[in-house]
């Protein structure tokens, strides 16, 4: 049986976006309790493919999902997708903010919604549930009446929850970026993609970010994410996300990435895939123009190596 794994219960932001996903209309979804657990299930051939948050507007990355990604597995991401978040604060009752005493939610969500909850319930305590959903669950079985969750009103709607507050995220425009995860095989260009990629560094090598800029910047790639995270081999130790536009069989792409693998410690290949919004076709097609007639240039000037009857 086909199958997606996603971070659940249902009724979760990464449920929604899933549903949203219209290509996968014929798979099973099956939820876990962790991002961890829905990219291991991958990893080890339970599921097909594994769909997960990886990006959040006003929280940035997801750590656990960039952790899995680049120190305990070996999965390409194959598509991305693009979900506007909004967040309510659920309870059994329509109970006053005045005698809320816990909030329960996702870390990523409660984070979104910060400066909301320490203006209007500043003395509540803010804990961690494992998914929006499994914190809507928690407060439908709570006896107390004073407990409430930061989740979806489809999480509201699943568990019999009341809407106290609506769209209580600190900035209207928040979306959370969510990625499909397969073992193997990279899509085909679309002409609209994105590659993300790590880079590790040689240690103690003065001037290596500026290095590995440089191969991009000299060949008119656009970045459009570049992240630093810790290796977990000592303070200090980091690596580099970087997404970029373009395709790894885009000749100009595919030439960045040679010289970035022969310079680095190790450059770890996490996925070339279409772009949920592109905006740069036109400029990735000006740098790849530019990059063929530089190489063209140099292949003429090399085929005359050897020539000219003066020469021994």
């Amino acid at each position: 049986m086909k199958a997606v794994a996603y971070l659940g219960p249902p009724g979760t932001f990464t449920a929604e976006a899933l549903a949203n996903v219209g290509e996968l209309a014929g798979f099973a979804f099956v939820a876990y309790g962790s991002i961890s657990e829905a990219i291991q299930s991958l990893e080890s051939g339970e599921v097909t493919f594994a769909f997960v948050p990886i990006e959040n507007s006003i929280e940035g990355s997801v750590p656990e999902t960039l952790d899995q990604l680049l120190f305990h597995s070996e999965l390409l991401i194959v598509r991305e997708t693009v979900l506007d978040i909004h967040l309510q604060l659920l309870g059994k009752s329509m109970v006053p903010l005045n005698q809320i005493e816990r909030v329960v939610s996702y870390p990523h969500a409660s984070g979104q919604c910060r400066n909301w909850l320490i203006k209007n319930i500043p003395e509540a305590l803010v804990l961690a549930a494992n998914s929006t959903s499994d914190a809507a669950k928690q407060v439908s079985v709570d006896e107390s009446g004073k407990m409430v969750a930061v989740a979806p009103a489809l999480a509201g709607e699943i568990y019999g929850l009341k809407v106290i507050a609506d769209k209580i995220e600190d900035h209207k425009d928040n979306q959370t970026r969510f990625v499909l995860l397969s073992k193997d095989g990279i899509p085909k260009p679309s002409g609209h993609d994105r590659t993300t990629i790590t880079c590790f560094q040689h240690a103690d090598r003065p001037g290596s970010l500026h290095e590995i800029l440089g191969q991009f910047s000299a060949r008119g790639i656009n970045l459009t994410k570049l992240e630093s995270r810790p290796t977990k081999e000592g303070l200090g130790q980091y690596c580099f996300l970087v997404e970029f536009e373009g395709h790894i069989s885009d000749a100009v792409i595919a030439d960045c990435l040679r010289d970035l693998h022969s310079d680095l410690a190790k450059v770890k290949f996490l996925g070339s895939y279409p772009n949920y919004l592109d905006n740069g076709a036109e400029l990735r097609a000006l740098a790849a123009k530019s990059w063929t007639e530089a190489d063209e240039w140099m292949k003429r000037l090399q085929s005359k190596v050897g020539t000219g009857s003066f020469l021994p």
